[in-house]
């Protein structure tokens, strides 16, 4: 294998701050030591990739790079007990796509730690439809619930709810029978949330207070948000007493302008969810509940591309204009 050749996305830097990103042809030793080869079937676009795809050293500190931080295939070599020729595995997390050479690229080699056995009744193709995006709304919807939230307690917001972590985070608790209100800018999406079954939708507007309030009328038993920043604030001093909050993402802002108030007056919980370093045995829980009880077909919201597209996808996500999910399809 290791004169083999295949076909990788790769950015590079071309002077200080200015980046270029082409399809190239690597070499099979071109990759990083490690105990399992991966010849990637598929791999899906996170908003984190098109942030390493545009130079963030904050995501990938050296360039050339190959991003995707999921990749889903089949074991081509292991000299790891756990896995053999010819298996079935999936990757997301860890430090794949950021400073390891990535998922957008047909074969990549990782440590063996990083690999889980793909789950029965999930399809390689299924597997990268949920990714990052999916794995990071399962642990956040299996917190909420965790947490105590049931049904009956009222409606759960999802901010950012048109986007791969919200859109999935909402179909899997409609699936589950909860009352879901979705979060969206973007008012020409709200058939794709109800078909998700989503109970209702909210404008940005709506859900980004700026009266500069420390409380709201409490309105959610728990709150998904996606995006961070005032939106983030605003659902927190909207949640009922005892409600919980999950939080995942900075699309909107890293900052919180938040007071005390809603957690001492109101008991509401904040919980961070991360997705990269989570732990072995929660990662492989995770994945067995979205390939059996939890597993939802959102194959309508889907959007399945070559790594020659990838280019036009990744400044779209960046621009906000990505609904639902894309997948690569590494095998053309």
């Amino acid at each position: 294998m290791d004169s083999a050749k295949f076909k990788a996305f790769v950015v590079k830097e071309i002077e200080d701050k200015k980046y270029i990103r082409e399809i190239v042809e690597k070499n099979i030793d071109d990759l990083p030591e490690g105990e399992v080869l991966m010849e990637v079937q598929y791999s899906s676009l996170n908003y984190k990739d098109a942030l390493s795809a545009h130079g963030n050293k904050g995501v990938t500190r050296n360039y050339p790079h190959t991003p995707g931080i999921d990749a889903a295939g089949i074991v081509a070599e292991s000299s790891s007990n756990a896995f053999a020729k010819g298996d079935k595995i999936l990757i997301t997390g860890y430090d794949l796509g950021m400073n390891t050479s990535g998922g957008f690229q047909q074969y990549i080699r990782v440590p063996s730690s990083w690999v889980i056995k793909l789950p029965d009744n999930l399809s390689l193709k299924e597997a990268m439809t949920y990714g990052t995006a999916g794995f990071t709304a399962a642990l956040s919807v299996y917190k909420l619930i965790s947490s105590g939230i049931k049904p009956e307690d009222g409606e759960i917001l999802v901010t950012g709810s048109t986007g791969g972590v919200g859109s999935i985070a909402a179909a899997l608790l409609a699936n589950l029978g909860y009352l879901v209100v979705g979060v969206t800018g973007k008012q020409d999406k709200r058939e794709m949330l109800l078909d998700l079954g989503v109970y209702d939708v909210i404008s940005r507007e709506e859900a980004d207070d700026k009266s500069g309030k420390p409380l709201l009328k409490g309105r959610w038993a728990g709150v998904i948000d996606t995006v961070g920043g005032n939106i983030l604030a605003t659902a927190i001093k909207s949640t009922e007493y005892g409600g919980v909050v999950t939080c995942c993402g900075n699309a909107a802002s890293a900052e919180l302008p938040a007071s005390v108030y809603p957690f001492i007056l109101r008991g509401i919980s904040l919980l961070g969810v991360d997705s990269v370093q989570c732990p072995i045995d929660l990662r492989l829980k995770i994945w067995e509940l979205l390939s059996s009880d939890w597993k939802v077909d959102i194959s309508s919201n889907v959007e399945e591309i070559t790594l020659e597209e990838l280019e036009q996808k990744i400044n779209l996500i960046l621009q906000g204009k990505i609904s639902g999910r894309v997948i690569v399809n590494l095998k053309k």
